[in-house]
C-alpha cells in the first residue's frame, strides 16, 4: 500500500469516527421545537435558537466520544477500526477531550437559562445528558441491554423537542409533544440501524440488542414498520387538527425511507453490505424533520 492510500485511508477512518452527518440528530429536535413555537406563537429569537444549536452539537459529541471510551472498556469494538480510542490510542486523552465538550455544551445552555432568568431549559438537557450516559455509562450499560432506542426517543424527542420549544417561549405546548414522537421515532431509527452489521461482536461482548434479540430478519421487518409509521403519524396529526397541512411536506422524504427499508430488506444478513445503513436512516431522518419543521414554519408566515 502506498503512503498516498494509507494517508486516505486514515482520512476515511476520522471521518468515520467524527460522523459529521449524525450532528443532525442534535439540530432536528431543536430546529422543530423553534418552529412549532414560531407557528403558535410568531416569535423566533435567532441568538438563543443559535446558541443552542452550537451548544447541542458540543454534547452530542460528547455522547459519541464518550461512547467510544465506554466500549472500548468491554472489548465489544476491538474490530471497530474508527473508534476514536483505537485511532489515537489514547484513552484518557479521548475521555477528557469529551467531557470539555460536554462542559462546553451545558455553558451554551446555562446561558440561555441566563438570559432568560429560567433554569427550565438547562433541567431538560442535564436529564438528556443523563439518558445519553446510562446508555453505555457504567454501572448502567443500558445499552447492551437492548434498551438504547428507548433512551434515543426520550432524549431527542419528547425532551429535546420540548427543549427547542420552551428556549423560544417558555411554555409547552401539545403541538410539539406531538412533533416530538415523529423526531424521537426517525433518531432512533438510526441508533436501529447501528446494530445490523456488528451482531458478532455485540455477541461475543455480551450486548442484547435488539437485533441481538430479535435476528436481522425480523430485526428488517421492525425497521419497515417503524420507518412507515412517521408517515402516518404526521397525518393523524393533520387530520386532529396539530399540525399544518404544510408538515406534509415531511412526506417528501419517503424515497430516503423506501431506500432504506429496501436495503435492510435485501442485505440485513451481510454486515459488509449493510453497514451503510445507518447513513441511509440519517437521510430519512434529516429531511423528515427538516420539512416537518419547514411546514411550521411557512404555516407561521
Amino acid at each position: 500500500m502506498t503512503t498516498k492510500q494509507i494517508s486516505h485511508t486514515k482520512i476515511k477512518l476520522w471521518m468515520a469516527a467524527i460522523k459529521p452527518p449524525m450532528y443532525s440528530v442534535a439540530i432536528m429536535p431543536i430546529w422543530v421545537g423553534s418552529a412549532v413555537a414560531f407557528a403558535e406563537n410568531k416569535v423566533f429569537n435567532l441568538a438563543v435558537f443559535s446558541t443552542f444549536i452550537f451548544a447541542a452539537i458540543l454534547i452530542l459529541a460528547w455522547e459519541n466520544i464518550s461512547n467510544d471510551v465506554f466500549d472500548s472498556e468491554t472489548g465489544i469494538d476491538v474490530n471497530k477500526h474508527h473508534s476514536l480510542v483505537n485511532l489515537t490510542g489514547k484513552k484518557a486523552l479521548v475521555f477528557w477531550l469529551g467531557n470539555l465538550c460536554l462542559v462546553s455544551g451545558l455553558s451554551g445552555i446555562l446561558a440561555i437559562a441566563t438570559w432568560q432568568q429560567d433554569p427550565t431549559v438547562i433541567g431538560i438537557i442535564l436529564l438528556c445528558c443523563g439518558l445519553g450516559y446510562m446508555y453505555q455509562g457504567p454501572p448502567f450499560r443500558l445499552g447492551y441491554q437492548g434498551l438504547g432506542e428507548i433512551l434515543c426517543f426520550f432524549a431527542f424527542g419528547p425532551l429535546g423537542v420540548s427543549a427547542g420549544y420552551y428556549s423560544q417561549t417558555q411554555t409547552w405546548s401539545i403541538t410539539s409533544l406531538a412533533a416530538s414522537v415523529i423526531v424521537g421515532i426517525v433518531t432512533s431509527l438510526i441508533l436501529f440501524c447501528s446494530h445490523f452489521h456488528q451482531v458478532d461482536d455485540d455477541i461475543k461482548a455480551g450486548k442484547r440488542s435488539p437485533i441481538v434479540r430479535l435476528g436481522t430478519a425480523n430485526g428488517a421487518k421492525v425497521l419497515t414498520w417503524f420507518t412507515a409509521s412517521i408517515y402516518p403519524f404526521s397525518l393523524l396529526f393533520v387530520i386532529l387538527g396539530f399540525f399544518p397541512v404544510w408538515t406534509l411536506l415531511s412526506w417528501l422524504s419517503l424515497p430516503y425511507a423506501f431506500k432504506l427499508c429496501r436495503h435492510v430488506q435485501q442485505n440485513h444478513n451481510q454486515p459488509e453490505k449493510v453497514s451503510n445503513c445507518k447513513f441511509i436512516a440519517v437521510a430519512v431522518h434529516f429531511w423528515s424533520c427538516l420539512l416537518l419543521g419547514l411546514g411550521f414554519v411557512i404555516a407561521g408566515v
